[in-house]
C-alpha cells in the first residue's frame, strides 16, 4: 500500500490542470494520475454529451460528473450524507477520519489523517460508530461496504461490472437504489446512472408533489440515454429548461 497526499491546481490560462503529489507516490505515480482524471472527468466528450443533452439543458455545456479518487471513501461518505445536510455529513466524516485514520505528515496541517481503511472500518463496533454521531442503520451500511471491500467482494472503480456491482451494493444494509445510483454515478464514473428517486431531481423535472414523481423522472429521463448522469448534473446545478 502507499500512502502519500496530492494537489491538483486549475491552470485557467492553458485551460489544464496542474498536478503535484509526494515524493512516497511516485513508484504509483501512472495509478495516481489515472485516478485524478477519472475524479475531474478529463476523458469526458463535451460535443457527444451535449449532442443529447443541449435541448434540454442549453446553459449546461461542459458540466461533468465529479469522480473520486477512492471509490471505497465516496461510498462510506454517501452513506454518511443520507437524508442529512452536506455540512453534517462532512462533520461526520472528520470525526471518523480523526478517530480511525491513519496519521500522515502532509504539508497542510488540517490535513494529518488518512481515511479509514476497509479493514479497520469493516471491524468497527456500533458503540464506536455510535459515539461519532452515526446512526444504527448507518452504522450498519458503512461496516457492510467496508467488509465487503476488505474481502474484495466488491469492487468499486471505473472497471467494475456495473449491473453485477449495483445489484451487490442493494444487498447490503441500508443501501437503497439512490445511494446505488449515487456511487455507480461517481465511483464507477457510470454515464448512465439515474436516481429516479432523488428529490432535488424531482423538483428541477417539476414531478414533485405527483403521485409516482421517480416513475416519472424514470421516463423523462429516457431522451437523456445514454449520458443521464451527466443530466443529473446539469438539472442539480439548475441549468434544465423546462416546456414552457
Amino acid at each position: 500500500m502507499h500512502a502519500g497526499w496530492l494537489l491538483a491546481s486549475f491552470d485557467e490560462a492553458r485551460s489544464r490542470l496542474v498536478l503535484n503529489v509526494s515524493d512516497s507516490l511516485r513508484e504509483v505515480l501512472p495509478l495516481v494520475i489515472r485516478r485524478v482524471r477519472a475524479a475531474f472527468d478529463l476523458d469526458a466528450d463535451p460535443a457527444a454529451i451535449n449532442s443529447v443533452l443541449r435541448t434540454h439543458f442549453p446553459e449546461g455545456d461542459g458540466l461533468r460528473v465529479p469522480g473520486a479518487l477512492d471509490g471505497y471513501e465516496l461510498a462510506v461518505r454517501a452513506v454518511l450524507g443520507q437524508q442529512i445536510t452536506v455540512a453534517a455529513a462532512r462533520t461526520l466524516a472528520q470525526r471518523m477520519v480523526d478517530k480511525f485514520g491513519e496519521p500522515i505528515e502532509t504539508p497542510w496541517p488540517q490535513l494529518t489523517r488518512l481515511f479509514p481503511a476497509p479493514a479497520v472500518l469493516a471491524a468497527a463496533s456500533g458503540d464506536a460508530l455510535g459515539q461519532l454521531g452515526i446512526v444504527k442503520q448507518r452504522q450498519a451500511a458503512i461496516v457492510g461496504i467496508a467488509q465487503a471491500v476488505a474481502e474484495k467482494r466488491l469492487q468499486l472503480h471505473s472497471g467494475a461490472d456495473v449491473q453485477a456491482t449495483l445489484a451487490l451494493l442493494k444487498e447490503l444494509p441500508g443501501i437503497g437504489d439512490w445511494t446505488a445510483q449515487y456511487i455507480a454515478m461517481r465511483a464507477l464514473r457510470w454515464p448512465d446512472a439515474f436516481p429516479a428517486g432523488d428529490v432535488a431531481l424531482h423538483k428541477a423535472l417539476g414531478v414533485q408533489g405527483r403521485k409516482n414523481p421517480a416513475k416519472e423522472a424514470e421516463l423523462a429521463s429516457r431522451a437523456w440515454k445514454p449520458w443521464r448522469s451527466y443530466a443529473v448534473i446539469r438539472a442539480w446545478s439548475g441549468t434544465l429548461e423546462r416546456p414552457g
